[in-house]
């Protein structure tokens, strides 16, 4: 089997080797810097360079670079690809570039599904990367028909490699305006908290709640800036969504209301009980 990979960051870099590690498969790498790639080959993850010539080879197709990026690489790719092709992309936001590989598998004939590997950390990077990181992981998949069954059991095999949990199906609509929510947003208040001038000074009186809360400042700004852009009209909701209740806390606390407080605090804690359940 072999497997061709578009981008060595954390993402990409972690599908190669995990498919390096699950052995039988031949991986194929490309990477705009080729400094990476030819690390990638020293280091015994990467058989080969991805090009043209060879793509159609590839039982599966996994695009991890920037949204704009994977639809760019499609255009140029789209042309040279075969019926049997699998290609999924592994972009943070859904609806533009699955607009564009729908059209582009119709046209070309291959095989496309859009996907969101859901995991990652703080840093980025091939040096980052690890084999393991999607073990036990849910993967996000968006098909053109949502009753394609022989397709999505393709892609679950397809997938055994990197070890995610199972998948998921969702539109590139419902998508977007999820994960406006479970990360988008999470990394913009992470971000923007990190900020106060209080900050310099938490050492020796910071704990869990400091490092859970700000692990994901450490974000890459050239990853994040198109993703929050290309999902403005759903992130711009959740953010006016919490100043609207950071409103309501900072109400009560500046009024000295203790039962609207202690009320506010009340329906969070509820909210997190019946959402994920007592011992998440």
């Amino acid at each position: 089997m072999k497997v061709g990979i578009v981008g060595l960051g954390l993402i990409g870099g972690s599908l190669a080797k995990a498919y390096r590690q699950a052995g039988g498969w031949q991986v194929l790498a490309a990477d705009t810097d080729r400094s990476v790639l030819q690390f990638a080959q020293v280091d015994g993850v990467v058989d080969g360079e991805l090009t043209r010539d060879n793509a159609a080879q590839c039982d599966l197709l996994l695009i991890a670079v920037y949204p704009q990026a994977a639809i760019r690489w499609l255009e140029d790719m789209a042309p040279h690809l075969k019926p049997d092709n699998l290609v999924i992309d592994c972009c943070g936001t859904k609806r533009a570039v699955c607009e564009a590989g729908f059209r582009l598998a119709e046209q070309y004939g291959f095989t496309y599904a859009g996907g969101h590997p859901m995991a990652g950390t703080q840093f980025s990077g091939y040096a980052h990367s690890r084999a393991d990181l999607f073990r036990g992981a849910p993967m996000v998949v968006v098909p053109r028909r949502f009753d394609d069954i022989q397709l999505l059991i393709r892609i679950q095999e397809a997938m055994k490699p990197a070890g995610f949990r199972g998948i998921s199906v969702s539109t590139a609509e419902e998508h977007d305006r999820v994960i406006a929510f479970t990360s988008q947003l999470a990394h913009v208040v992470s971000n923007a908290f990190i900020k106060s001038p209080t900050a310099g000074s938490h050492r020796g009186v910071s704990a869990g709640s400091y490092r859970d809360l700000t692990r994901v400042a450490w974000l890459n700004p050239d990853m994040w800036t198109p993703l929050f852009l290309e999902n403005a009209g759903h992130l711009t909701q959740e953010i006016d969504w919490l100043l609207k209740e950071l409103g309501r806390y900072r109400q009560a606390i500046a009024q000295g209301d203790a039962d609207g407080l202690r009320a506010l605090l009340d329906e969070g804690r509820r909210c997190k009980e019946e959402i994920d359940g007592v011992n998440q």
